[in-house]
């Protein structure tokens, strides 16, 4: 079964005196690229987290967040007078107004509050830790379910794929008369005589030449293959990739070698079908 790299886990923890809210979400990517945001007071724990994190989500472009909003009556947080009466002094020289709207805009400005720099509790961390694991059960559960979409929707190019192979096979005796009617009518054109058992064996070879029956046969297996991973546990993006790799360098084959124009119209057919598949795979973990 596979994944999607896209998902989004959250999990809210409350405190006795704060809230902390936890926060993935994911985006695809080649390998993991975590960014983590949270207050400064807790950057002593964000590489554990880090770990945590990449133990679950093997790959994606992955954005942590940990909100912090303080709920008790205490705060370590203290007014800076010094910087917010500096602020209202240059507010006052570059544009007037009254005490209290120069001090409402003092106080948005950047150091206007002091925090004290508190140690994190083991408590606190612990239930931070608890919240990291749950948003990351949540996020891959999304992808679980994304999965399954982009599942759904291989299997049916995947069909239309053989589909348009079945046609392909039906087509290609006529295909082969046409390429002998053509290469018959142009010596007739010549008019000129020719040695016929010199004639048949160019005739040979240049049908033998444009014959697809091996990438007919490699083409269906590759699209069993496929088909097969989907369904497989050790499923993955990656491995997909090559298989759609494979499938895509026998369509071109079959399309350089058909020389009818019936069948290079099923060939674009095909290379559209095989597009898309490209197209989501890569969401694919």
């Amino acid at each position: 079964m596979i994944q999607s790299m896209t998902g989004f886990g959250k999990h809210i923890i409350q405190l006795p005196s704060k809230k902390i809210t936890v926060e993935l979400k994911s985006l695809n990517s080649k390998s993991l690229d975590l960014n983590a945001r949270m207050p400064s007071a807790y950057r002593e724990k964000e590489l554990e987290i880090r770990k945590t994190i990449a133990a679950s989500l093997a790959r994606g472009k992955v954005d942590f967040s940990l909100y912090v909003e303080f709920t008790g009556n205490e705060t370590s947080a203290e007014v800076n007078e010094v910087a917010v009466k500096n602020y209202m002094k240059q507010l006052r020289s570059i544009a007037d107004g009254d005490d209290l709207r120069l001090l409402e805009m003092a106080l948005r400005m950047p150091d206007s509050l002091k925090t004290e720099r508190e140690d994190i509790e083991d408590d606190e961390y612990e239930s931070i830790q608890l919240a990291v694991r749950e948003a990351l059960k949540e996020i891959n559960t999304f992808r679980s379910e994304e999965g399954r979409v982009l599942e759904k929707d291989f299997l049916l190019r995947i069909q239309n794929l053989q589909i348009l192979l079945g046609k392909v096979e039906q087509m290609d005796p006529d295909r082969q008369s046409d390429v002998r009617s053509r290469l018959e009518k142009a010596v007739s054109d010549l008019q000129t005589d020719v040695d016929q058992n010199r004639f048949e064996q160019e005739l040979v070879y240049y049908l033998e030449k444009y014959d697809i029956t091996e990438e007919k046969v490699r083409l269906d297996n590759h699209l069993n293959y496929f088909a097969t991973t989907l369904n497989s546990k050790d499923s993955n993006g990656k491995k997909l990739g090559f298989i759609a790799q494979e499938i895509g360098r026998e369509i071109n084959t079959i399309g350089s070698k058909a020389n009818y124009a019936p069948m290079q119209q099923l060939v674009v057919q095909m290379k559209d079908e095989l597009e898309k598949i490209k197209e989501q795979m890569l969401n694919v973990l």
